[in-house]
């Protein structure tokens, strides 16, 4: 079961990288799915077929989501 409170301050967090990776970089990251340990996010917009693709994901927006939440084992992106 997910704690809601850390449900509400994770949709915050990935809100501010959604709006930073919008901003400067042209791009989208967005929840789809959190188990309390999984979470699932959607890259969009010029993150899309970009070849740093796998390292937005695991090095930017994994790294800064376990920094914050070092419970979160994994971030993975679905299509």
């Amino acid at each position: 079961m997910v704690n809601v409170e850390t449900e509400i301050k994770l949709r915050a967090l990935i809100e501010q990288l959604n709006a930073y990776i919008e901003q400067y970089h042209g791009g989208s990251v967005e929840i789809e799915s959190f188990d309390g340990k999984v979470l699932k996010v959607r890259l969009g917009g010029a993150c899309l077929g970009c070849p740093l693709l796998p390292s937005t994901l695991h090095g930017w927006v994994e790294g800064t989501v376990r920094q914050f939440f070092p419970e979160i084992e994994r971030v993975e992106s679905v299509t």
